[in-house]
């Protein structure tokens, strides 16, 4: 039979054993750090290539953050946000559209101008039907798509439909640039109007017809950090990467303009 301080030490053995096996995480492997944060950005479908770079250079910059995005229209991801979605930073196609978020007092600060856009017309490879301006987009037959007017680049085809006295009869509106893209892409339609930026990234997918009237509707995109934000200082660190020399490096390189 065990003696009283045999028993007792036993007893303490057990208790550290247990402890060890049943706290918390590892400090090891491949267990989650302490550290580690989340920041989440809504940002303008038309944005998607330059932003996914820029949350990957942030992320190299501050170890232990990983930034999640969610691209969309951009009148559909303000919605959002007035409606109690989770984010961090908001980025949009134009100076409108992220009104309806400052209107609201829904920002932490004020928002801050990054690049320009302007409008292009998409068509397949090698542009098969001749276009060569924004007027030629109204021939009969053609399949033209554009975005949807609330959009931002809705807005712009609307603003350049009003400047030049030329009303388009789309076969479709869709509701971000990139759904219009698609259209052309997979030969849905004709004719597109997207931004350069878009035609760009699309390669040889598309052949791409500037016109100079696009200069009559240019957006500039304003990203701002959120009030509900999880982490504000975080997200305006990342907003103040985005403004900063290398965010604008990365957007000129994709096309876009100086605001």
């Amino acid at each position: 039979m065990r003696t009283r301080p045999a028993l007792a030490a036993a007893v303490t053995v057990a208790a550290l054993l247990t402890a060890c096996g049943s706290g918390g995480p590892p400090t090891g492997g491949d267990g989650p750090s302490a550290q580690e944060r989340t920041l989440t950005v809504f940002a303008a479908a038309s944005l998607t290539g330059p932003f996914t770079r820029i949350g990957e250079e942030f992320e190299a910059a501050n170890p232990g953050v990983r930034v999640r995005f969610s691209f969309a229209g951009s009148s559909d991801l303000a919605t959002q946000i007035g409606e109690g979605a989770p984010a961090d930073v908001f980025a949009s196609a134009d100076e409108r559209t992220m009104t309806q978020v400052t209107d609201r007092s829904l920002t932490a600060g004020d928002p801050v101008d990054v690049a320009t856009n302007v409008l292009q017309i998409a068509t397949a490879p090698g542009n098969p039907t001749g276009i060569t301006g924004f007027a030629d987009l109204t021939r009969p037959g053609l399949k033209v798509v554009v975005c949807a007017a609330q959009v931002p680049c809705g807005a712009a085809t609307g603003t350049v439909e009003s400047a030049t006295g030329v009303r388009l009869s789309p076969v479709s509106e869709e509701p971000s640039v990139t759904d219009v893209l698609g259209k052309v892409t997979s030969g849905e339609a004709d004719a597109g109007l997207v931004y350069v930026t878009d035609v760009r990234r699309a390669g040889d997918a598309v052949t791409g017809v500037p016109f100079p009237e696009s200069s009559r509707a240019v957006n500039t995109y304003p990203v701002a950090a959120l009030r509900d934000a999880a982490d504000v200082p975080l997200a305006q660190d990342f907003v103040g990467f985005v403004t900063g020399p290398q965010g604008r490096d990365v957007l000129r390189d994709a096309g876009f303009g100086t605001p």
